[in-house]
């Protein structure tokens, strides 16, 4: 059960009608075998809902640019960092059932809670309650830019040129789970630089994280290495 739900309720400012809901969005695999009682369904599901939520507003508050830097824009504020540091800040954190309290601040764990609480907010009230909660707790970060941002990807291959590394380079390592929930493992590949691996849902999502983790490998390297 969950301790003190009306605590977190206020700090979510959504009221539940099926606790039930939010509790099976709060509890971490490794404290259940029951595929009913863990987060994963919600979190599939709140991830889709995000997508479109966040789409959305872009769709509406940037009017004027193209599909290309609405896309850059939608991966950043969807990315596992961003819906991470939305859950901290709402608390989620200190409220989900895990075995390992090792585990308890990474942030693949807190992305995930935080899309099944979407997904479980979503299925409580309905689209435009869980429209609501987004729009709140995006709309901030949304305005954190005025001008779109450089993905990864883009921002490497720049920074690769000017320290003379050459082009990246990608390949997939591996693929595991199910046909309709992939996980990609995508290496990205520099000249005199060991490999960074990227994972994601899809490739794109894949290679844009290995481009970050090479950014940060290479940002400290002189410019024009021979």
């Amino acid at each position: 059960m969950i301790k003190n739900p009306e605590e977190l309720e206020y700090h979510l400012q959504y009221k539940f009608k099926n606790t039930k809901l939010l509790e099976q969005a709060l509890t971490h695999g490794s404290c259940t075998g029951k595929i009913s009682e863990n987060y994963e369904r919600l979190e599939f599901l709140g991830d889709r809902v995000l997508g479109l939520c966040v789409a959305t507003m872009l769709y509406q508050t940037f009017s004027n640019e193209p599909e290309g830097s609405l896309s850059q824009r939608h991966t950043l504020l969807v990315c596992k960092e961003t819906v991470a540091e939305v859950s901290r800040n709402l608390k989620i954190d200190e409220f989900v059932h895990i075995a390992n309290e090792d585990i308890r601040e990474n942030d693949n764990v807190l992305c995930d809670v935080g899309e099944a609480v979407i997904g479980a907010i979503y299925l409580d009230g309905g689209y435009e309650q869980a429209w609501t909660y987004v729009k709140r707790n995006w709309e901030d970060l949304l305005h954190k830019s005025i001008t779109p941002p450089k993905d990864s990807k883009t921002l490497l291959q720049e920074v690769s040129h000017i320290k003379g590394l050459g082009v990246p380079s990608y390949e997939v390592v591996s693929r595991e789970g199910s046909e309709h929930d992939p996980l990609y493992h995508i290496a990205v590949n520099l000249k005199g630089v060991s490999p960074e691996v990227g994972q994601g849902r899809n490739k794109k999502l894949a290679e844009q994280d290995a481009a970050h983790k090479m950014l940060l490998k290479i940002r400290e390297l002189p410019t024009n290495v021979k």
